[in-house]
């Protein structure tokens, strides 16, 4: 695309530029004819000048007033090219008039100018070669001729001198082309893969959108953003992931070829494919589909590099180009949202960009946007569900977070949650629901409001972030003594245990020696190994709620919680069966084991402070 380079922006400035100057001189030519009583020729030739300089201005403003395809931007440069040669060689005339008088001061004043005019074109058109070589030689030629007709010695070192002068200005121009080429080139090319980069695809989009609204001829936009790219960066060094980065764009390149595409490096791990156009949409996203599922199987052949055998995937997002309404951003934008949802769907996959993966993406969008200020304009607030013991006994709650937006409305902790923990908001949010919870405990063990336990979410992020302990510590210290502190559980999830047990053991020992107890949340949903178990210093398993929910139903169910009671009691661990909805579930798990929390609807919904202290208060009596 980039083959052959015009720069249609350079020599658009020039036109203005140019128009300046010879406007701003030629009127001198009148008075010259005024003082030489050849006022007719002069005042002819500068309304000459004018209607050429009308046109220039008129090109130059249609290059801003009207956006063209590169077919267009091809026919304005040849109308360009021909304005300037014949702009430049408005000077030739009156060299050619005045040189054939035998007033001598008007020679000297034809010659200077036409020198000038030399020196001045071959500047400005420095970006086209062509076409400085070719008005270069026709401005110089009729002065190395002019001296030559003269018949002297020194007229004819002059005329040498002019080829001379004319030479060295070819050679500035050529040197100042190749210049502007280098220049351009790095510009619109990735420096590590030469392939095109951001600014080139983005303009190669503009120039596809501007033909589309002539034709209306669909045309996909691909998205590839290899998956674990950093892995590689981080263990074999950012020699091996730049090597790795070039074969992928061979890959690419060859690929692309092959599918009359063009391929571009947005930057990263970032590719982008814009394909040729097609006759209806149909046709297009069935190619679309065709090539990325087709690249996915490239790039996943192995890579030898420095005798490493690597192997990566990659997630592809595709818009489809069928709204030339739309910026090239947006597109970039929708193929960008689609390419983010195959991540999130396991990576290794094509996603097409349709309204719901845009209405879904748009409201994550804004609940991060609004998530930001919801502890600042005190939209957080905490309710808590009661823990009940055999004999329908209050015991302990499970502090829950919710989240009332004044623009969302009410936005589900399953919902802001992953975004939260995705953005690292969890730190500050994790910290309020922590301080806000054990000071409610301190309140409530000050107040006579008995609970053996408060069971309390952490994240992941917030267990292996550097502060936390510390943090822990102080809350502590600040709000519980040591037998309060007792009754604070941690509950962290099953599929995070395997991030890194041997930190999450330092962090966990770490803790329970401010004598918090921690239980294992969602038991029997991930894929952490009884070996975990035996590892890690929990103190109870909590049953999931999508096991309870099936009790009566469904056997396989059943005996997975039978397995999971067993294993508590084998390990000496308290259990809790979350989610408890009817009488059935609760009778099943008593008749099953005698000492278990119950937890769930059945007994009662998460309650704000006040409400749970009166239930708490009723249960006690």
């Amino acid at each position: 695309m980039l083959d052959g380079i015009n720069f249609y922006k350079f020599l658009h400035k020039q036109l203005i530029i140019m128009i300046a100057l010879t406007l701003g001189t030629a009127g001198g030519y009148i008075y010259i004819g005024y003082l030489y009583d050849s006022e007719l020729y002069e005042k002819t030739w500068f309304l000459y000048v004018i209607a050429l300089s009308i046109w220039g201005y008129l090109l130059h403003k249609q290059y801003l007033s009207v956006e063209m395809t590169p077919q267009e931007k091809d026919k304005w440069l040849k109308r360009s090219s021909i304005f300037f040669f014949l702009y430049s060689h408005t000077w030739t005339i009156m060299f050619i008039m005045y040189t054939t008088t035998n007033n001598i001061p008007l020679h000297y004043i034809a010659i200077s100018t036409q020198l000038g005019t030399s020196v001045v074109s071959v500047t400005m058109l420095a970006s086209q070669r062509k076409l400085s070589i070719v008005t270069l030689i026709s401005l110089m030629f009729p002065l190395v001729i002019y001296f030559a007709l003269i018949g002297e010695f020194y007229s004819y070192l002059l005329s040498f001198f002019s080829i001379v002068l004319g030479w060295v200005l070819l050679y500035a121009s050529g040197n100042t082309f190749n210049y502007l080429v280098k220049s351009h080139y790095q510009a619109y090319h990735d420096y590590l893969t030469d392939l095109g980069n951001r600014r080139f695809f983005i303009e190669l989009l503009d120039n596809a959108i501007k033909i589309q609204k002539q034709d209306n001829k669909p045309i996909f936009l691909l998205l590839i953003d290899l998956d674990h790219f950093k892995t590689i960066n981080d263990s074999l060094g950012h020699d091996v992931g730049d090597l790795l980065l070039k074969e992928v764009s061979n890959r690419m390149t060859l690929f692309t070829k092959e599918q009359s595409c063009y391929v571009s490096r947005l930057g990263g791990d970032e590719f982008c494919i814009l394909s040729k156009q097609f006759e209806d949409e149909k046709e297009c996203l069935e190619r679309a589909n065709e090539v990325a599922y087709h690249l996915l199987k490239i790039l996943k052949e192995t890579y030898r590099i420095n005798e490493h055998h690597l192997y990566i995937s990659a997630s592809i997002g595709v818009s489809l180009i069928n709204k030339p309404q739309l910026k090239a951003s947006t597109f970039i934008k929708e193929a960008d949202i689609a390419m983010y949802e195959a991540k999130q769907q396991g990576r290794d996959g094509v996603i097409l960009f349709n309204h719901d993966l845009s209405v879904r993406v748009e409201r994550k969008l804004e609940i991060e946007k609004q998530l930001h200020f919801a502890l600042e304009k005190n939209e957080i607030s905490l309710v808590y569900q009661p823990q009940i013991d055999l004999n329908d006994k209050i015991i302990g709650c499970e502090v829950l977070v919710r989240w009332n937006n004044a623009k969302l409305g009410p936005v589900g902790p399953d919902e802001f949650i992953p975004i939260s923990e995705d953005t690292g908001l969890i730190i500050e949010l994790g910290s309020y629901i922590l301080e806000e919870a054990l000071k409610t405990l301190s309140e409530w063990d000050t107040n006579g409001i008995e609970i053996q336990q408060m069971s309390i979410n952490i994240s992941m992020r917030q267990l292996f972030h550097h502060d936390f302990i510390e943090e822990v510590q102080n809350i502590c210290s600040k709000y519980l003594n040591a037998k309060q502190a007792s009754k604070v559980m941690f509950e962290i999830t099953e599929t995070s245990v395997a991030d890194d047990v041997e930190e999450l053991i330092r962090n966990m020992e770490a803790l329970k020696g401010c004598g918090i107890r921690f239980s294992m949340d969602d038991f029997g949903t991930g894929y952490s190994s009884l070996s975990y178990l035996r590892q890690i210093p929990i103190d109870e398993l909590k049953i999931d709620k999508s096991f309870i929910d099936e009790l009566g139903t469904d056997e396989g169910d059943e005996a997975i919680v039978r397995t999971i009671l067993d294993i508590a009691k084998n390990l000496e661990l308290s259990i809790v069966a979350e989610g408890v909805e009817n009488i059935e579930q609760k009778e099943f798990l008593i008749e099953e084991e005698n000492d278990i929390i119950l937890q769930g609807y059945h007994f009662a919904k998460p309650l704000i402070k006040e409400d749970f202290e009166r239930l708490n208060l009723k249960s006690q009596s």
